[in-house]
């Protein structure tokens, strides 16, 4: 080895040989590497979820069945193996170019890897549903849950902007749609008009969601709401008899009309409110202050107090000495019924035969003209529902005379009009 290392042609020849490799080992510009390959470096590696790619006519078809991602399993040399698991600089086609509409098997191929790699798809095909691609045009129902309408406030019907959308989807789908619904979401209660954005939804008649395309996605939804007001007369309504030797000459309101608050359903039965006076305890001219007596449902009343003022007119005491009292009962009035919806009728159970009596005391000469025309007996079915009830029996009659019915309560059954 010492003579080889004294020879100066073995020194010049290891120099160049040492040379080349160094040249050898430098990147120059445009030079192409020749890539190695060391047998026993081998490597196997398993990408979950690789998405998947469909190449069909997307104008005019629609396909279902093509899985989202695929486990793909890729074998090769390791350093291979570890860029294309890093940069996933490949992709897994399902190629429908050609494909005809209805069903069939399509496999699953792996596009642009190195061709030094080996790849296993899982699954390796798929079932796909090829079908036509339609557009149809529908018009919107909107959806709003009355409820949310504050007490005294009523909602006018909802309309959607635009009020037709177009539905783009594979046919079987479209014909599958049966409600096209603007849903209207609202957290608060309303008392004034709102517009607000909503999202169409795409049902079937089971109200199962479809899978299609939607143009526009939301449309404004506007929903007129109003204070549900009526204006009606203030009714005087006279409780009990006055005293001996006092008529009752006039009732007079420094107000006869209210404005009432309610939902529109109350405001359509509801045609009055009323004050009641009890004369009873009245002997002279008098001004008294009264609240005004409204029904269940109205939720305001504007005045809730009016002025009533009470004439009477005074009979001598030597004329009330010579006038006999007298009673008298009046047979056979007739029970009306008043309050009650159209679409709801009433039978009056007891009494049988829907009349009362009514036992009269007065100055003779006013009792013997007392005839049943006279008074006006009625029940009040406002706001009762179907089924069974015992209601009071009102009674209305002349100013001047003491009554008394003989039967205050009636038991009636209401029952729909359908």
């Amino acid at each position: 080895m010492d003579k080889l290392m004294d020879n100066p042609w073995f020194i010049k020849g290891l120099a160049l040989v040492l040379a080349i490799l160094l040249y050898s080992s430098i990147d120059h510009p445009g030079r192409k590497l020749t890539e190695s390959y060391v047998p026993g470096e081998e490597s196997e590696e398993t990408i979950k979820d690789f998405p998947v790619t469909a190449y069909y006519d997307t104008e005019n078809l629609v396909v279902s069945g093509i899985p989202d991602t695929v486990d793909i399993t890729i074998k090769g040399p390791i350093t291979h193996v570890q860029t294309a698991k890093a940069l996933r600089n490949f992709e897994v086609v399902a190629d429908l170019t050609n494909v005809k509409i209805g069903k069939q098997r399509v496999k699953l191929e792996v596009r642009d890897l190195s061709d030094k790699l080996k790849a296993e798809i899982k699954p390796k095909s798929v079932t796909v549903t090829i079908q036509e691609k339609i557009t149809k045009e529908f018009p919107v129902e909107v959806e709003f849950n009355a409820n949310q309408v504050e007490d005294g406030f009523s909602s006018g019907k909802p309309v959607a902007e635009p009020k037709k959308v177009k539905i783009t989807g594979a046919k079987s789908e479209i014909d599958r749609i049966v409600y096209v619904k603007a849903v209207l979401e609202v957290k608060n209660v309303l008392k004034e008009t709102i517009t607000k954005e909503a999202r169409i939804q795409v049902l079937d008649k089971d109200l199962n969601k479809l899978n299609v395309v939607v143009e526009p996605e939301t449309v404004k939804v506007t929903v007129p709401i109003k204070q549900s007001v009526k204006t009606v007369p203030i009714n005087v309504v006279k409780k009990g008899n006055p005293p001996v030797g006092v008529t009752i000459q006039s009732i007079e309101l420094d107000q006869n009309e209210a404005v009432i608050t309610a939902s529109e359903e109350v405001l359509k039965k509801t045609d009055s409110v009323r004050v009641e006076v009890d004369v009873s305890k009245i002997s002279d001219n008098t001004t008294l202050e009264l609240p005004v007596i409204i029904s269940n449902g109205i939720t305001k009343v504007t005045p809730q107090m009016v002025k009533a003022t009470v004439t009477v007119l005074k009979e001598k005491e030597e004329e009330i000495e010579e006038e006999k009292e007298e009673e008298k009962t009046v047979s056979g009035i007739p029970i009306q019924i008043q309050g009650l919806p159209q679409e709801l009728k009433a039978q009056i159970t007891d009494p049988a035969n829907k009349r009362i009596n009514i036992v009269v005391n007065g100055p003779s000469n006013a009792i013997d003209e007392i005839d049943p025309n006279d008074f006006r007996v009625y029940v009040d079915l406002s706001n009762l529902q179907e089924g069974s009830h015992q209601v009071n029996i009102h009674v209305e009659g002349p100013p001047d005379i003491k009554w008394e019915p003989e039967k205050s309560l009636a038991k009636i059954t209401i029952t729909n009009n359908a």
